[in-house]
């Protein structure tokens, strides 16, 4: 493999930015898992307590395997939360399950940003899978035209992040609004559930700016490429 400074150049603010997003939810994470919310819920139950507060009575709640695994599937309208924030009535729990239950309510209420994001995800998880692979080709093979679609690609992915982005942090504020309006948490809770999710959403952050980055590199590599060809014909 070619050691290419250009790519460490470019993706080193990404990779800075993500560790930093990674170290901050993992440290957000433990504080909120040492207090236990007030209200006694788990996260399965405050999960549940919000979405019955706006007539969402339909969506079973799941446990599943792993750690910050929790998430709502749109496509079979079930939400899914880890073991632990499924069972556990920590602070942690409950504002993880709460943003999740945020997106069941964005699902319910027809959020136009979600619904986009809903049609985008199969076209950006084609993306995802066949860029790296059309770039790949086309640089072995010197095809322009086989990097650029791998570019075109790529593309799907960071428009989908873009996307994504507005989606999660509307998630946070309708977690935290209902949180503190059925009674699950107090006011002083909410600033420990607040670091929580405001963390999560960094690794959003991080993603998104990775992935602009990764897609300006190939862009940038594939203008090079473009230039070196039409030299060899001066």
């Amino acid at each position: 493999m070619v050691f290419d400074p250009l790519y460490m150049l470019m993706m080193l603010p990404g990779m800075l930015i993500a560790g930093w997003a990674q170290a901050k939810i993992a440290s957000a994470y433990r504080e909120g898992s040492r207090y236990r919310a007030s209200s006694g819920a788990t996260g399965a139950q405050a999960a549940a307590a919000i979405m019955r507060a706006e007539g969402i009575e339909n969506v079973p709640i799941e446990p599943v395997a792993g750690q910050l695994t929790d998430h709502y599937d749109p496509s079979k309208k079930v939400l899914r939360l880890s073991e632990t924030n499924y069972e556990y009535n920590t602070l942690a729990a409950v504002g993880v399950a709460a943003h999740e239950a945020g997106h069941a309510l964005q699902d319910a209420h027809h959020y136009p940003l979600m619904t986009v994001r809903n049609l985008i995800v199969p076209l950006a998880s084609f993306g995802s899978n066949f860029a790296i692979m059309a770039l790949v080709v086309g640089m072995m093979a010197r095809s322009m035209w086989f990097i650029w679609l791998g570019i075109i690609l790529f593309s799907t992915t960071v428009v989908f992040q873009l996307v994504n982005l507005p989606v999660e942090f509307d998630a946070s504020r309708r977690a935290r609004k209902e949180l503190q309006r059925t009674g699950l948490i107090s006011p002083e809770e909410d600033r420990v559930v607040g670091k929580v999710l405001n963390a999560a959403a960094m690794t959003y952050v991080a993603a998104t700016l990775t992935s602009i980055f990764q897609l300006l590199y190939f862009f940038l590599r594939a203008r090079g490429s473009s230039s070196g060809r039409r030299d060899d014909y001066v």
